[in-house]
């Protein structure tokens, strides 16, 4: 059941959540805190669930369509273990809620919980972000928002101009990624940004983002804002050469290595500088 539930968490992308906050520790001024390491811990398994579990739920006709399901980049689960998953975030979830709530500043919760809510939202109705064009790629920005709360529990304030960036870059890759189920998407009748865009579209979109997060980052880390640059030019110039799904699948794996890629430039960046006393 665990190992079950791991698999619909999909940890290949906990470093979605985990890695801004980790940049969030940093950026408040320390290589490690124990005080963040309830958030860290958090942000894996648990969290990941509520964010993918409540998805695959609500996304069972699409998923039993769509080839990349039941494979790492995604879960194909079965009616009945709907409520496996409820049981698994409530149980997971609720400890962190009841540590959270009475111990951080108001401040860093309201943003955790605006967290949990929009990506709640994403997947379940009403609101239902991830079939609403725009809506679905601008509630991703949420990916960002560690690089709020995490400094605010850890009594600093947080760097805006990364955090800004952050958040226009993960809204940038969630339409990228979204091209590639242009096509199971559009056959199920849900209209993401992706789909309303087309493919070339999507370029405009995602490149326009990508534009914004790189100024951002250039006001905070020149190298990392380059990084940037060059990959998501990259990914942009490979998708407008060929604006078909089959491309936005071909290039998903490096759209998954992209955070890696760029959050190792950032984090010897940070490591080196706290180490050299760059930070008081």
């Amino acid at each position: 059941m665990i190992r079950r539930l791991i698999h619909i968490s999909r940890p290949v992308l906990w470093i979605n959540t985990v890695g801004p906050a980790t940049v969030g520790v940093w950026l408040a001024g320390d290589l490690w805190s124990w005080e963040a390491l309830p958030i860290l811990l958090w942000l894996t398994l648990p969290f990941n669930l509520l964010i993918y579990g409540v998805n695959d739920v609500f996304d069972q006709e699409t998923d039993a369509k769509n080839p990349r399901k039941g494979t790492l980049e995604g879960a194909r689960i079965a009616p009945e273990e709907a409520s496996l998953i409820a049981r698994g975030v409530v149980l997971l979830n609720g400890p962190f809620l009841l540590l959270f709530v009475p111990t951080l500043p108001v401040g860093a919760t309201l943003w955790m919980a605006l967290y949990a809510l929009i990506f709640v939202g994403y997947s379940a109705p009403p609101a239902r972000f991830k079939a609403r064009p725009f809506l679905d790629s601008l509630s991703n920005a949420a990916y960002a928002f560690p690089l709020v709360f995490v400094p605010l529990a850890l009594g600093e304030a947080p760097l805006w101009p990364a955090a800004v960036g952050l958040m226009a870059w993960s809204a940038a890759k969630h339409t990228f990624d979204a091209v590639q189920d242009v096509d199971e998407d559009r056959a199920a009748g849900i209209r993401t940004t992706a789909v309303r865009l087309g493919p070339s579209g999507v370029v405009f979109w995602s490149g326009s983002l990508w534009a914004l997060a790189t100024v951002c980052f250039a006001l905070v880390n020149v190298p990392v804002a380059l990084v940037n640059a060059a990959i998501a030019g990259y990914l942009l110039y490979a998708l407008h050469k060929d604006p078909v799904p089959r491309t936005g699948h071909r290039l998903y794996p490096l759209s998954i290595a992209f955070p890696y890629v760029a959050g190792t430039v950032a984090g010897v960046q940070l490591v080196g500088a706290l180490s050299l006393g760059a930070y008081p």
